[in-house]
């Protein structure tokens, strides 16, 4: 879980964006990268597989705040979508501490996203997690495509499908254009901070 580093006065704390190959979650973190202050990020770092991508990097977000004169520093992670790749999906949760759910909102991608929400809860068990331990934010991403005519399913289908019995916050969003990108992650951070404080009693 969350690591305190006290010679540095910052909390280290893992979020993790997980969803189906190719569903926009890479998408997510290069928008949120190109968006952060230069000075407040680390380099973003990348893990090709043959087919799909591992990226991760480390921002402080000043603007909100502190805990305890302990300075926030938050370590954003995405697991490579192809089920072929659930070791390393795996891997990439082991220490999470938040979660982002990216589903694509395509209507053929129906069963891919249902596949990986399975996979996420199936992979949390093997670290004794649930989705109710963790803090954690849906996005439905691709929004955008309604406008080119794609069938998308609606939030009400989606919203019905991940967050009947999780009741956290969701968003539509494109991390295409951008739209909620930075929405969602403010809401998992909020979330994260919360979480931390109660856990240390703060």
């Amino acid at each position: 879980m969350s690591f305190i580093n006290y010679a540095a006065r910052e909390i280290n704390v893992k979020i993790v964006f997980y969803g189906p190959g190719l569903g926009g979650k890479t998408t997510n973190l290069q928008y949120i990268y190109e968006k952060s202050n230069p000075q407040q990020k680390g380099k973003l770092i990348s893990l090709a597989t043959e087919t799909d991508r591992t990226l991760f990097f480390d921002f402080l977000p000043l603007d909100l705040g502190s805990v305890r004169g302990f300075k926030t520093r938050f370590h954003l992670y995405t697991v490579p979508g192809q089920v072929f790749y659930n070791t390393t999906r795996k891997l990439v949760l082991k220490g999470v501490d938040g979660l982002v759910f990216v589903a694509d909102s395509q209507r053929p991608m129906r069963d891919a996203n249902i596949e990986s929400f399975t996979s996420l809860k199936e992979n949390l068990k093997e670290f004794s997690l649930s989705l109710s331990d963790l803090p954690i934010v849906l996005q439905y991403n691709k929004r955008d495509l309604e406008a080119e005519g794609v069938p998308l399913m609606s939030i009400e289908e989606m919203e019905n499908a991940y967050n009947r019995q999780l009741k956290v916050p969701s968003f539509p969003a494109s991390a295409v254009t951008g739209e909620n990108v930075n929405a969602t992650l403010k809401a998992a951070l909020v979330l994260l901070l919360r979480s931390l404080k109660k856990e240390a009693g703060w």
